[in-house]
C-alpha cells in the first residue's frame, strides 16, 4: 500500500489492520533503523554530521530538508535505511501465521522497483489541497515545505497506473473506511485465488 504525504494511508491501514491483516508499516522500521546507536544512525552521522541534535540522535526535521531539497542526499539516505527496512519487513512477514494477509505500508512504494515484488499494489490518492491541510493540521511542518514533499513523489498519473487497487480518499471519513473495506475484499478475492 502506498500514498502521498496526506493521502490517508495510514487510516486505511487501521481498516485493513481491523480486518486481520499485519500491516508493516515501512515508517516505523525506518525510525527503528535510524534510532542512536544502530548502524543506521552512525551512517546517516558520518554523511551529514550537522543532522544531529545536542544529544547525538537524528533531527528528522534536518534531515528531511537535507534529503527533499537534494535528490543525491536522498539517493544516499535509501541507500541506508531501505535494506534494513526490507531486511526487517522480510523477518515480520516470515513470522506471520500462515494465510495472513500481509500489508506493506510503503510511502514511496513506487518510486523504487519493489512494488514488482507485490502480488498486488493499493494506492491511497486525495485532492492535493485536502493532502496539504492534514499534513499541516498534523503540526511540524509548514505548506511550502509539504509541496515541497509531494513533488519529490512519484507524479500521482503514474503512481494510478502502477496500482492493482486505487482508494480515492475525496470524501469524509466513514466514505473512505467503506472503500478501504471494499479494497480489502478485492485484496481477499486475489488471495482465494491464488
Amino acid at each position: 500500500m502506498t500514498g502521498g504525504i496526506g493521502a490517508g494511508k495510514s487510516s486505511v491501514a487501521s481498516v485493513f489492520r481491523d480486518r486481520g491483516a499485519l500491516v508493516i508499516d515501512a515508517d516505523v522500521l525506518a525510525h527503528a533503523a535510524l534510532a542512536p546507536g544502530t548502524d543506521g544512525a552512525r551512517a546517516v552521522a558520518a554523511a551529514w554530521p550537522h543532522v544531529l541534535d545536542t544529544t547525538g540522535a537524528i533531527d528528522r526535521a534536518a534531515l528531511a530538508r537535507v534529503v527533499f531539497d537534494d535528490p543525491a542526499a536522498r539517493e544516499r539516505l535509501n541507500a541506508i535505511v531501505h535494506p534494513q527496512v526490507r531486511a526487517r519487513a522480510e523477518e515480520l512477514e516470515r513470522a506471520a501465521p500462515p494465510g495472513t494477509i500481509v500489508v506493506h505500508d510503503v510511502p514511496l512504494l513506487f518510486e523504487g522497483d519493489y512494488w514488482r515484488s507485490c502480488d498486488a499494489t493499493v494506492l491511497v490518492t486525495a485532492p492535493v489541497e485536502a493532502r496539504v491541510a492534514r499534513t499541516v493540521a498534523r503540526g511540524g511542518i509548514d505548506r511550502g515545505q509539504v509541496l515541497d514533499r509531494m513533488r519529490a513523489q512519484i507524479d500521482p498519473g503514474e503512481a494510478r497506473r502502477r496500482a492493482t487497487i486505487v482508494i480515492e480518499n475525496d470524501a469524509d471519513l466513514a466514505t473512505l473506511r467503506t472503500r478501504a473495506n471494499a479494497a480489502y475484499d478485492q485484496l481477499l478475492e486475489q488471495w482465494a485465488t491464488r
